[in-house]
């Protein structure tokens, strides 16, 4: 089980990485389902776009019903994109690591199994890579969790958005039974544990 005092945890342990201050910036999580993960950017600070999609596999199989089989190598993943002014990487990553999921559950997350519900940071430059190690070894080294963390950290080779109705799906589906039991509660959990983070 986590620790509340996990975001105070990265903040103490990591440095902010001098990344480079693009007027925007993307990062590209996998944490289960993508519903509950893009909810919970959305209500990031900072974050100005959330995308559901693919990660880790082919083009030819960035489809739902493909990589539901488990199969494709594909993750279901968000692209976040963000201001990094207003929020940096390392706070994406204490997001990630204490509300968006659990990283100690292997292939899986919540009732949902299978590879494609891994968890896994998608890099998309060397300074995303380190500060993800970093993140994941300190949480290790202080011992945040009773299980080892099984976080993928690898590069980023493509993003594949996901079909339409897969978008924004908390937002629009907010009283679906999977919904209220497995998602609404990380938003809440994002806005008492960063309330400075949060944005309705």
């Amino acid at each position: 089980m986590k620790k509340l005092l996990l975001g105070v945890v990265v903040i103490s342990g990591i440095t902010m990485a001098n990344l480079s201050q693009a007027a925007t910036q993307t990062a590209v999580f996998s944490g289960g389902c993508f519903w509950g993960v893009d909810a919970v950017y959305k209500h990031v600070k900072g974050v100005t776009e959330v995308v559901s999609g693919y990660a880790g596999g082919e083009a030819k199989t960035a489809h739902y019903e493909l990589v539901s089989e488990g199969t494709t190598g594909h993750a279901e993943s968000v692209r976040v994109t963000f201001d990094p002014s207003r929020v940096t990487y390392a706070q994406l990553l204490q997001v990630f690591f204490s509300v968006a999921h659990d990283p100690t559950q292997l292939n899986r997350q919540g009732p949902d199994e299978g590879s494609q519900y891994r968890s896994a940071i998608f890099y998309t430059t060397a300074e995303q890579q380190q500060l993800a190690q970093s993140v994941i070894q300190t949480l290790t080294a202080k011992h945040v969790y009773s299980a080892p963390i099984v976080t993928q950290v690898a590069p980023l080779k493509q993003f594949y958005a996901a079909e339409a109705h897969h978008q924004n799906y908390l937002a629009l589906h907010p009283t679906q039974p999977y919904i209220v039991f497995n998602d609404l509660p990380k938003v809440d959990r994002l806005h008492k544990i960063f309330p400075d983070l949060y944005q309705p």
